[in-house]
């Protein structure tokens, strides 16, 4: 089911299918960042410069992080930010000897890289989550 909501973002008006959005970063400072499909565009909102479409973008969050049916959303920190990531949506991880595990965000260029010390409940989860759905463990 589609969830359409319509932001403005430097001098133009956007319609996004927030379904179709694979990862959203959510600063201390309140900033929402998220990319549009199919694209390396982000759309960076605030309460302050567009309330109506940041408050919708947040209920979507709290909606898909706390009732994912699948339990494929994910809350990961990196780098002073919160991110929530759909795992479904991600194409490849890397893990390194160091024990360091890196996805790349869609849609961006953005790696996230964590480790077992700095976000151990995310980092498990997202190892359980790789043997679940590919059969292969890290």
């Amino acid at each position: 089911m589609a969830y359409w909501i319509k932001v403005s973002y430097e001098r133009n008006e956007y319609v996004i299918d927030l379904d179709r959005i694979s990862a959203f970063a959510c600063t201390p400072n309140g900033k929402v960042t998220f990319w549009l499909p199919d694209s390396a565009i982000p759309i960076i909102i605030n309460r302050q410069s567009n309330a109506d479409g940041y408050q919708q973008v947040m209920d979507y969050i709290q909606q898909v992080s706390f009732h994912s049916l699948a339990a494929s959303w994910i809350k990961v920190n990196y780098e002073r930010n919160e991110y929530v990531v759909d795992l479904n949506r991600i194409s490849s991880f890397s893990y390194s000897s160091n024990g360091r595990l890196t996805f790349w965000l869609p849609n961006s260029a953005i790696p996230i890289i964590i480790n077992k010390q700095n976000d151990p409940d995310s980092y498990q989860k997202i190892l359980e989550y790789i043997k679940q759905k590919t059969g292969h463990s890290l």
